[in-house]
This record gives C-alpha cells, sequence and structure tokens, in this order.
C-alpha cells in the first residue's frame, strides 16, 4: 500500500497562505536537500485546487535538473470540481475526493506526496488517510489564514518521528498520526 505524506509550510503563527510571500528568504541548499530526499520513493502528487494551480504556473516553466524534471513529469492527481483545462501531466480526482485518495493508496506504486494545505487537508484528516507530515516551521510571523482555523476536527494526536532543524531557523517536524 502507498503512503501519503504531506509537506506543509507554517509560520510560527500558524499561518499557511502565501508561503511565496515569507519562505523563499529561508530557502538554501539545506531546504534543497531536504525537499530532494522527501520526494525519494514518491511517484506522483496529490493536490488541491488552488496548489495545483500555483505550481503549474510556476513548475512547468522550469527544467534542467533531476529533482524539478522528475517533480514536473510525475502524475498529478488534483482535487477540483472547477477545473476545466487541465495542464502539466494533471487530471482530476474522479468522485468523492477521499474515496479516490484511498483508491490511489490501494493502488501498487510509490508514494504520493501533498504539497500545500487548505480546505482538501482537512478531508484528508477527516478521513485518516494522511500516513506522514512534514511540517516545515518557518522563523517568520505573518498575517493570514492559519492552518486549521474553522475546521471541527475531532482529537487527533500525532506522534513524533523526527526533527530536522536548519541553520536558516527552519524546523520541520516529521509527524505520523498515533494508532
Amino acid at each position: 500500500m502507498r503512503k501519503l505524506i504531506e509537506s506543509t509550510f507554517i509560520t510560527l503563527n500558524g499561518v499557511i497562505d502565501n508561503p511565496q510571500r515569507w519562505s523563499p528568504p529561508y530557502w538554501d541548499d539545506e531546504h534543497s536537500a531536504y525537499s530532494v530526499a522527501l520526494m525519494e520513493g514518491v511517484d506522483a502528487q496529490v493536490l488541491g485546487r488552488v496548489t495545483y494551480e500555483g505550481f503549474a504556473d510556476a513548475w512547468s516553466q522550469r527544467s534542467g535538473d533531476p529533482f524539478t524534471d522528475h517533480f514536473n513529469a510525475m502524475p498529478k492527481y488534483v482535487a477540483s470540481r472547477t477545473v476545466t483545462e487541465w495542464k502539466w501531466n494533471a487530471q482530476p480526482l474522479e468522485g468523492d475526493a477521499a474515496e479516490a485518495v484511498r483508491r490511489l493508496k490501494e493502488q501498487d506504486g510509490g508514494n504520493l506526496i501533498k504539497y500545500g494545505t487548505g480546505s482538501f487537508s482537512k478531508t484528508l484528516l477527516e478521513n485518516k488517510l494522511v500516513d506522514e507530515y512534514h511540517f516545515w516551521f518557518f522563523p517568520v510571523v505573518a498575517d493570514g489564514d492559519n492552518m486549521f482555523k474553522g475546521i471541527d476536527l475531532e482529537l487527533t494526536h500525532l506522534e513524533l518521528l523526527g526533527t530536522t532543524t536548519f541553520k536558516s531557523g527552519i524546523v520541520v517536524h516529521k509527524l505520523a498520526p498515533k494508532a
């Protein structure tokens, strides 16, 4: 069974939106190396609509290194009811998004990775479909939407699998739902 990994950028005060506004000053060789290592064994992406649209615009224009070429070539499965034109090797998650992800996880293949956090993340969390979280805490505070603002979740405990600290101040917490 494939594992679903979620990778999310977060400010110290829990903001998740517009990471392109506050995260770039912290991107360095350590950040890149962790990103590359996180993609090992991954052969498809699962994305919400907003992340898909932003990534497709930014990443489809890049090429020339093994990470970018692998990132662009892998299939993307997108939770959306509104996208009408598909590009960047993407296709919609058919039917109920949670059931579609469950079916993807049951298929043979490498792991699945999900970037970005929003309403689709809530769906995955509620349906206990995420196997591993990589929360990237950036040493910055910003205005914006909080990660779980307005979400009515039942209590969910996570087990710390490890932490990685970068010289830039980013700390990645690798967590998994407790059984």
